[in-house]
């Protein structure tokens, strides 16, 4: 089985881990406490790639101490419960906890962060969090008042040349190539200070050579990142391209392609509440009111998925997307919206009609506010001919209904109430 090069050159002592100094160097607060042989639950706050899952493991090990990890992206309660009932069963008399390390930690849900709550108050285990969000926005105020925060930065220029050097000098399989690099700047750029990232794009660019002699410059890696990489990027533009593909398909009601593109998603990392809240946003932009249980259905997934997290989140996410994709469409809510506010903007606050004006004092009365108003439930089919908006802007429409799905009934009611000039057509 083939082991990445990141994987290979994970340091297995404290001393060759690069970087962070300001928690691991001599007199620091880590290397402090493994001197004491004592550490506290703790968070580690930081980017990808900059050692926080591999600080872990090195605390573990120094104070020789089981270690359990979960990551939050496939972890559910019951994951973390049995974790901790097989840690718990680990500890006799008066050893030291066992180490639970969590990764990306803001994944989890309050449900599951609380399931957490009583290993750590008990020191049942020693939680070590890692995320690469602001924990005081995405871990729980009881959970984290029980833990220390530890920010970890981002790698320099000179940590990121260590780890190149290093791994052609001492791993297993590039040590025994004749490997040179003339050029840094493309390699540290690519890496986007990111250690893992920085050995797999070594190791793909090294991997396109057969010859005895490997020299390295900027122009070796772009031509090799250009032709390997495919990588989904959170941030970057593959990230962009599925979340447009995501919305077109669902809009398309193509539910095989929305949920195919929802799975490339929720696999490549993607924050599933940033999801659902895109699938809030359709089933008003897109949806509307065509099928309006388009707009409770997405609410209650959203909700859902606050609650459960991941992984079990993934299955209210799939019935959300495939029946947004099955829905009846309509955009008219959007584009009225749009049309009002563009108006709004040019014409600014013009003066409401008096006739529907508030008069909460004599005096109001007295000036004309509300009079002549018709109250709609005095007349028949609770109707009445009165202009609503103000006299410059009086005829105007800004609600086209769509003759489809629900909305059909909307605009039969409004062509029968003479608030539309005729049924609206389809188009061909």
């Amino acid at each position: 089985m083939h082991i990445p090069l990141a994987e290979r050159m994970r340091p297995k002592m404290l001393e060759d881990f690069v970087g962070q100094e300001h928690l691991v160097g001599e007199s620091a607060v880590l290397k402090a406490s493994i001197k004491r042989g004592t550490i506290p639950s703790m968070i580690f706050w930081g980017p990808p790639g900059v050692g926080k899952t591999t600080l872990a493991r090195l605390l573990a090990a120094n104070l020789k101490r089981p270690f359990h990890a979960l990551s939050a992206i496939n972890s559910g309660v019951k994951d973390v419960r049995d974790t901790i009932g097989k840690a718990g069963r680990q500890r006799f008399f008066d050893q030291p906890s066992p180490i639970l390390f969590i990764d990306e930690i803001h994944r989890f849900s309050k449900s599951q962060q609380d399931s957490l709550l009583g290993a750590v108050e008990k020191g049942t285990v020693t939680l070590i969090g890692a995320t690469t969000e602001n924990p005081s926005f995405e871990v729980i105020p009881a959970l984290l008042s029980r833990c220390q925060v530890y920010v970890l930065e981002p790698l320099s220029v000179e940590h990121l040349h260590t780890l190149l050097d290093r791994a052609i000098e001492i791993d297993e399989i590039l040590s025994k190539k004749n490997i040179t690099i003339t050029e840094y700047e493309a390699l540290i750029r690519y890496s986007g200070g990111d250690a893992r990232r920085l050995l797999n794009v070594l190791e793909i660019i090294v991997g396109q050579y057969d010859d005895a002699e490997i020299v390295i410059t900027n122009g070796s890696v772009e031509k090799a990142i250009q032709k390997q990489i495919q990588r989904y990027d959170k941030t970057g533009d593959q990230h962009y391209d599925t979340i447009s593909a995501f919305i077109k398909s669902v809009r398309g009601s193509d539910p095989d392609a929305a949920v195919y593109y929802l799975a490339r998603m929720l696999e490549g990392g993607d924050d599933p509440i940033f999801i659902c809240r895109r699938m809030v946003i359709l089933a008003s932009e897109d949806i509307g009111l065509a099928n309006p249980n388009a707009l409770l259905m997405a609410n209650a997934c959203f909700d859902a998925v606050q609650k459960i997290g991941l992984p079990e989140g993934r299955i209210p996410m799939s019935q959300c997307a495939i029946y947004l994709a099955s829905s009846p469409k309509s955009n008219s809510a959007y584009l009225a919206i749009n049309q009002a506010m563009e108006t709004v903007k040019k014409t600014g606050q013009l003066p409401i009609p008096m006739s529907i004006r508030n008069a909460p004092t004599k005096l109001m009365k007295e000036l004309g506010y509300g009079k002549d108003y018709l109250y709609p439930h005095d007349f028949r089919d609770n109707r009445v001919d009165m202009d609503f908006l103000p006299e410059e802007l009086k005829g105007t429409r800004f609600y086209t209904p769509k003759n489809y799905g629900s909305e059909a009934k909307i605009a039969d009611f409004l062509y029968r109430q003479n608030k539309v000039p005729g049924p609206p057509q389809e188009k061909k």
